[in-house]
């Protein structure tokens, strides 16, 4: 039987944010999302572990750009559907006046987290495709809510792993990057491929890559310096590009992400 779905969404397609909702727990998935969700776990038992270490690494990073980096204004590409610990949620607790600009074009996504801010003027969610960025930075919401010669956090939280080769991952993040003022803050999380460095990490990347792929037309796990690329001529922060779990832990944030651990890197870089 066909799952009932909201005008504009094909239930027997599967979403990247649906899948990932899934992995996290979450129930705004289809049959089909679950599906390539419980292939990835053959792969990658601990996948679920990993959801759960990318939702920790976003409220480390963001709490770090509003509590330590002064910053009021972020810029949440590939957003994905809202969950515990949102970044306005995160932010405004630090900082009440912060704005917040969610991106994402899967329609679910942005019917939620309409649902969810209708009432705080401060946040706002928009329809984009981070593969156009031109359509990001103009859009009258974006421009309305965001002062781009002032610090910007910009979060990039596994998202840019799902561009493609072929659609010029590093031309869209040196548009992003032309915006960023001083004092701007970028935070990448992004699918890693070890390498002989670590060989049972690198055939678990191959594998998820080809399966991605098959399921949804997109997943690259990349080497470090593809990765490291991104961030241009930023400054990482301390302790630099890392495993995702490692990225400034904290107590409270232990994840048993044994078999995944290289295969996720993140990092938090400044603009001087």
């Amino acid at each position: 039987m066909q799952e009932w779905a909201p005008p504009g969404v094909d239930p027997t397609q599967p979403s990247i944010a649906r899948v990932y909702d899934y992995f996290l727990g979450g129930k705004n998935n289809f049959e089909v999302d679950r599906k390539v969700a419980e292939e990835a776990l053959k792969i990658a038992p601990d996948a679920r572990e990993a959801g759960r270490a990318n939702r920790a690494f976003l409220r480390r990073a963001v709490r770090h750009m509003a509590a330590e980096a002064g910053i009021r204004q972020f810029l949440d590409l590939g957003s994905g559907l809202p969950t515990q610990g949102n970044v306005h949620e995160i932010a405004q607790a630090l900082a009440p006046d912060a704005h917040v600009v969610y991106v994402d074009h899967d329609p679910i996504v942005l019917a939620h987290g309409r649902a969810l801010l209708a009432a705080d003027d401060r946040t706002t969610v928009v329809p984009g495709d981070i593969r156009n960025p031109g359509e990001i930075l103009d859009h009258p919401e974006v421009l309305r809510h965001l002062d781009f010669g002032r610090p910007l956090g910009l979060l990039l939280v596994s998202v840019l792993h799902h561009v493609n080769d072929d659609e010029d991952p590093s031309g869209v993040m040196a548009r992003f990057r032309s915006v960023l003022a001083p004092g701007s803050h970028l935070a990448i999380v992004h699918f890693h491929n070890p390498g002989d460095e670590h060989p049972e990490a690198s055939r678990v990347a191959v594998e998820a890559e080809r399966s991605f792929n098959q399921n949804l037309g997109t997943g690259r796990w990349r080497t470090r310096a593809e990765i490291a690329s991104y961030f241009g001529d930023l400054e990482l922060v301390e302790p630099g590009l890392v495993p995702l779990a490692e990225w400034r832990a904290e107590p409270g944030d232990v994840v048993r992400q044994d078999l995944t651990h290289y295969n996720v890197l993140a990092g938090v870089a400044r603009k001087h």
